[in-house]
């Protein structure tokens, strides 16, 4: 019998309270993507795609994600507090009688085609030279920012190249340009980066926030 990770669109909710069994197996589909089972394997559905909440303020009880886990998500998006106008459509939408219905926007086969057209997006030099500057220089081993070589601990690895490669070619495509350009790079590079690094024990303890390491970063190839 096959189990709930056998689907298109895997919604976990608050990750971190699953146990590292589960997390691990979860890796494994994320990353290959299939499930083994007493050495067969099982293929997944395509596409897969991996979609989990976290509770920042609730980590008792909590198993946090191992660094090679985050890796394999290709943004983090965090969510504040709704504006005026959106929290006055959400008591409107969910407190009354009517539940409102999902619409199909997409099927699969149309999202594996979309996901082959952003491969074939032509990247120009430039953007692709400075998102190899932008990420190496969040790497305290090869960065030549004092702030990043003082306060990161681990900084983001290859696959933080390939998200924003990818990512750059996405928005471009959404916003209907033949290319991608810096200002692609700069509206990506929070949400690609912020899951993938992390600050010293010293820096945390100074007030130090990954934010402003990456508006540094930033600044290189503004």
């Amino acid at each position: 019998i096959k189990g709930p990770v056998f689907c298109q669109l895997l919604m976990a909710d608050e990750i971190n309270r699953a146990s590292p069994r589960t997390q691990s197996a979860l890796l494994q589909a994320m990353q290959e993507p299939r499930v083994s089972v007493a050495g067969k394997y099982y293929d997944l559905p395509e596409p897969f795609h991996v979609l989990a909440t976290q509770n920042p303020l609730e980590l008792e009880g909590t198993y946090p994600l191992p660094e090679a886990q985050l890796d394999r998500f290709f943004m983090q998006v965090d969510v504040d507090y709704p504006d005026l106008e959106g929290e006055r459509q959400i008591i409107v939408n969910t407190t009354g009688t009517i539940v409102p219905e999902p619409v199909q926007v997409m099927d699969a086969k149309a999202l594996i085609e979309a996901q082959g057209l952003v491969r074939h997006v032509p990247v120009g030099e430039s953007v692709a030279e400075a998102i190899l500057e932008l990420v190496r220089a969040g790497r305290p081993e090869t960065s030549d920012i004092e702030d990043v070589k003082k306060s990161v601990s681990w900084g983001p690895g290859p696959r933080a190249t390939q998200a924003l490669m990818l990512g750059v070619r996405a928005r471009s495509v959404i916003e209907g340009r033949l290319a991608p350009s810096i200002d692609d790079v700069l509206a990506l590079v929070h949400p690609i980066l912020r899951h993938r690094m992390a600050l010293t024990f010293s820096a945390r303890a100074e007030g130090v926030t990954l934010r402003s390491i990456i508006d540094r970063l930033c600044d290189r190839i503004a």
